[in-house]
Order: structure tokens, then C-alpha cells, then sequence
């Protein structure tokens, strides 16, 4: 079967989606006839392989509203044949192309619903006539959560072609090596304990503010891992709120560096405050590592993922004391934290290793093919 991944962009681009899609082609490579066909982040189209994986990085012309535009990815489309094409929405470009392009003969159509756009509502007016003709033609619509299902506007119409494969991870990045284990003690030797950890671009959605904010009343540091728009603010909020000495942003740290923080941290905290964080992957990686999650009732995959007493706290969003609240309350009970700890791992590989996502793709695409006249 050959199998074409139409996503934003690819490894070694960081970013949720990225990463999904670079742990997801591994899974694939050696079972399928697998390409991937992204943008760029800049005015050239690249044909490369990475790590076994075909890959084509269509030129970017420009940006708009966190929008690639690609005038070469309607023609790489056309030229390559393919008996399933994969989809991984939201993807204005990625639709507009598959409908511009000459299609292959017969192919079947899967779909990765990763998240609504819920922001930008003009983008969304325009988008959506294009979105709805591909999902027409869709065998099967992956959704990452059962939750999101139910809170998706869109998903609840289509709901008899939703299938929920969550998330995976690769476990073994977030193994307890003695490397890691002595990063994470010179660590959290720089830091006054307990420690909170964040990760995450710096935009709106992620709520970092409300974590800033919390560090008034909770004890201890909070790193905060990531670049974005918001650090000039969430910066000067530290400042405001006097708390600057004991809130550190760390910038971008690649993914392959980073279970020393969560290994050096107390506690994991996701404050996200929109369901644009539909799932928060973030928090598998902090479970696979043994720390408890903190997370918000959100109407989307976050509170799925991590759940409320079984491998930590969710707290009711843009509630800061809330949010402190359950800080002190994992720290103040190591033994509870411990097992929440624990719990999350075991949750992690029984249900979230990249393994067994990858074993639910490839039965989803030998499902489809068997279907009369699928290919």
C-alpha cells in the first residue's frame, strides 16, 4: 500500500502535531510505501529523506494567519501516486492542494482531526466549504480523544466516521537513563524546590499567566519551557506579581533534551485555558516520566489524557488559586504524588506509547483497503 502523509510540517520542526507525524511515519516506514509531503519554513522545495522516511518540503511563498502558503504543493501532489492519502487537519494549504491537484487513480482518504480552529474565525468561513468536500470524501476520521468528539461542532456531524486513536509517544526518550538521571540532579540543584515544570509555545491557549500567577501563593520554582509571542508579558507579568526570582523561562529545549526537566521537576502544570489545546501531549511525556500532572477542565482531549485522581489534578481553567491550590496539595503529600506518579506511567504504556498508535493506524488502513472498491 502506498501511503502519502499530507501534514504542516515535518521533524526536525518542533511542534505537537510535528511530532505526531515524524513518531507516526516511523511506525509506518517499515509496513507501508510511506511519503511526506509538508511546507517548508522557507522559499525552497526540498526532497529529502529523514530517517528512512521520503519527505518533500513544498516552498513556502508566505505566512498568513499561522497559515503557510505553498504554490508548489498542488503540483508535488499531482505527480505522486498513492493509494491512501492522510490528512492532518487543520491544514487550509494541504486541502486546497489535494483539490487543486490532478488526482492518482482510486485512492482513500484518512483524516487526523488533531483540532477546530477556534480562533480565527474569518480563516474558518473561508476554510470551511474545502474542509467539508475532503471530509466527504473521507473513509475515516482519526480523533485523538473521545472527548473532543462530543465538543467538536464539526466532528459530532461526522461522527459515524470518527475512530479515537490517541496519541503516542516514544517511551524511550523518557526513560530514567544515569545520564538523564545526573542532568536532572544538577537540575534541580539550580532551583529552589519543589519545582513546577511547563512546557509549551508561549501563545494565548496555553495559559501561562495563570501558572505565573499561582507562584504567588505556591512555594518553590516554576520552569517554563518554550518560545512564543507571549514572552515579553508573561515576563513582565512575573515582574508584577513579584515572583520574577522564582519563575524561569528556558526557552526552546529540542524534545531529545528535555526528560531531564521533567525528571528534575515535583509536579507537571498544563493551565491551558482554550480548547485550541485539544489534547496537550506535553502531559504523556511528564506521566511517562513518573510526575503528576496538574491540567484543566477543559471541553477537550486535556482532562482525557491526564485524568482528575488517577494521575493527577484538574482545576477549573483561568483560576490561578485553583491552580495553586493543587500545587500545594501534590507537594504537601509525597506518597499521593507517588502514586499519581506512578499511575500516569502505567496509563502511558498500556494506552499512549507510539507503538500502539501506530498498531491502530495500520489496522484502520488494512480495514479500509478490504472495503469493496476502497483503492
Amino acid at each position: 500500500m502506498k501511503v502519502l502523509q499530507l501534514g504542516k510540517y515535518y521533524y526536525p520542526y518542533m511542534g505537537g502535531m510535528e511530532n505526531h507525524l515524524y513518531l507516526l511515519c516511523e511506525q509506518l516506514r517499515e509496513r507501508v510505501d510511506l511519503e511526506a509531503v509538508v511546507c517548508n519554513d522557507r522559499p525552497s522545495t526540498v526532497r529529502e529523506v529523514v530517517d528512512g522516511v521520503r519527505v518533500v518540503r513544498c516552498h513556502q511563498a508566505l505566512n498568513v494567519a499561522s497559515t503557510s502558503i505553498c504554490p508548489t504543493m498542488p503540483g508535488v501532489l499531482s505527480r505522486i501516486d498513492y493509494d491512501l492519502i492522510h490528512f492532518h487537519f487543520p491544514h487550509p494549504m494541504g486541502v486546497i492542494a489535494y483539490l487543486a491537484s490532478r488526482k492518482p487513480r482510486r485512492h482513500a482518504v484518512v483524516i487526523t482531526w488533531h483540532s477546530d480552529v477556534v480562533r480565527q474565525k474569518a480563516l474558518m468561513r473561508a476554510y470551511a466549504p474545502f474542509m467539508e468536500r475532503v471530509i466527504a470524501r473521507a473513509a475515516a476520521i482519526i480523533c485523538t480523544s473521545p472527548n473532543y468528539i462530543e465538543s467538536s461542532p464539526v466532528l459530532r456531524r461526522h461522527r459515524a466516521k470518527c475512530r479515537v486513536i490517541p496519541y503516542g509517544i516514544d517511551l524511550a526518550q523518557f526513560a530514567l537513563t544515569p545520564a538523564i538521571e545526573a542532568k536532572a540532579a544538577e537540575i534541580r540543584s539550580r532551583y529552589a524546590a519543589p519545582i513546577a515544570l511547563a512546557v509549551g509555545r508561549l501563545i494565548y491557549y496555553k495559559g501561562f499567566e495563570y501558572a505565573v500567577e499561582a507562584m504567588r501563593e505556591a512555594e518553590g520554582s516554576l520552569l517554563i519551557i518554550g518560545e512564543g509571542p507571549l514572552s515579553g508579558s508573561l515576563q513582565e507579568r512575573a515582574r508584577a506579581t513579584g515572583v520574577e526570582k522564582r519563575v524561569h523561562f528556558l526557552g526552546d529545549i529540542h524534545n531529545k533534551e528535555i526528560a531531564p526537566y521533567y525528571y528534575a521537576s515535583d509536579l507537571f502544570v498544563l493551565p491551558s485555558i482554550a480548547r485550541s489545546e485539544a489534547f496537550g501531549i506535553v502531559q504523556l511525556e511528564a506521566m511517562a516520566c513518573g510526575r503528576p500532572v496538574i491540567n484543566t477542565a477543559l471541553d477537550s482531549g486535556v482532562p482525557f489524557a491526564s485524568r482528575h485522581g488517577e494521575s493527577g489534578l484538574t482545576v477549573e481553567p483561568r483560576n490561578a488559586h485553583a491552580l495553586a491550590e493543587a500545587m500545594k496539595a501534590i507537594v504537601s503529600e509525597p506518597e499521593r504524588a507517588r502514586r499519581l506518579g506512578e499511575a500516569g506511567r502505567l496509563r502511558v504504556e498500556r494506552e499512549f506509547s507510539r507503538e500502539v498508535m501506530g498498531k491502530a493506524v495500520r489496522s484502520l488502513y488494512e480495514e479500509i483497503a478490504s472495503r469493496p472498491g476502497a483503492l
